[in-house]
């Protein structure tokens, strides 16, 4: 029988790639989701691309009782965790709302897990937790200093995860930080799809390009970076979610707990990223340099040496595919699924 991975999350943007990927390398898959932030249509999309069938379970990782049906009945070897709010202004606004769901809902969901026997976990953590980095690139050595609410609740699963480990060192947990993941499935069937007004770069681009927004908003043009705008690490979700992969593998070996950055280890500015959209679809993007937004690093940007050397994983998309894969989504899924 091959490997049960339960996918938490498992409709959303990288879990939908991550699905396909599990799928395509033989896994059986069990995808939860609430769809809280997430659309069914997702998942018939993965079957397709991947020409396997998951598993779907629309539970939330807060009802419990929901969850040790779906643990009994599917018995999981391992699972991987996305499910999360992930908003940074969102949640300095409803702080009570990101801590009871991301901190609360992964707490039931490691209790479940314990008291299942399933002790294989690879957490989907965030490069927010390094807060506003004082050197780079980012080591997993460098400070935990998080500036918000998301970055909080984040960290503060990281250091249940390693208190979790410390009292029954038979847990195997990989912590991936993720910088920012990018770009879709080359099919073009699976992307990011973000609730009302996108809080990341790149789907902000996308709905300019296709029509849907007039310009976008750059915030701040006087950072002290290369052009004045800030600097960040572009990862293509394909690359991300190969990572995954890699993570589940080096679980085998029973390592215990470990934290990996997943990065390319080189820096874009806002504006390169603009420049490099244009470049790679021929669509020109009109935007305005607008107000700095409170709790924005100049600069952040991973050094991915530690999970080349134990994952044996590295980044090989670049810009342009990240642009084109993103365009590519958005042309034939003008308002999302």
């Amino acid at each position: 029988m091959p490997e049960t991975v339960l996918v938490t999350g498992g409709a959303g943007y990288i879990g939908s790639h991550a699905c396909v990927a599990l799928l395509e390398a033989g896994y059986r898959v069990v995808a939860l989701d609430n769809l809280s932030n997430s659309k069914r249509e997702a998942i018939a999309r993965i079957e397709e691309i991947a020409g396997a069938s998951l598993v779907f379970e629309q539970v939330d990782l807060l009802d419990r009782a929901g969850l040790e049906a779906l643990f009994r009945n599917h018995a999981p070897n391992a699972v991987i965790h996305f499910a999360g709010l992930k908003a940074v202004g969102e949640s300095t606004e409803q702080p009570l709302r990101y801590w009871q769901n991301n901190v609360g809902g992964s707490a039931v969901l490691l209790d479940v897990m314990r008291r299942s026997g399933v002790r294989k976990l690879v957490f989907s953590s965030s490069c927010t937790v390094y807060g506003a980095p004082e050197t780079l690139p980012l080591t997993e050595e460098a400070p935990l200093q998080t500036v918000n609410p998301y970055g909080r609740t984040k960290l503060a699963v990281e250091e249940m995860l390693r208190d979790l480990h410390a009292s029954e060192p038979g847990w195997n947990i990989s912590i991936l930080r993720y910088f920012n993941p990018v770009g879709a499935h080359p099919s073009g069937m699976i992307g990011e799809d973000p609730l009302g007004i996108p809080n990341n770069l790149m789907p902000f681009i996308t709905q300019v390009a296709v029509g849907q927004r007039e310009r976008l908003s750059v915030f701040g043009g006087d950072y002290p970076t290369r052009d004045g705008t800030c600097i960040r690490d572009y990862i293509h979700v394909l690359d991300l979610v190969d990572g995954h992969l890699k993570a589940l593998q080096w679980l085998e070996g029973k390592p215990g707990i470990g934290a990996h950055n997943l990065g390319t280890g080189q820096g874009q500015t806002v504006l390169e990223v603009v420049k490099g959209f244009e470049r790679a679809t021929g669509v020109s993007i009109p935007y305005d340099i607008v107000e700095r937004r409170p709790g924005d690093a100049p600069a952040v940007f991973a050094d991915p040496a530690l999970a080349r050397r134990e994952l044996g994983w590295s980044a090989e998309l670049g810009i342009d595919a990240m642009c084109a894969d993103a365009w590519n989504w958005q042309q034939k899924n003008p308002s999302g699924y």
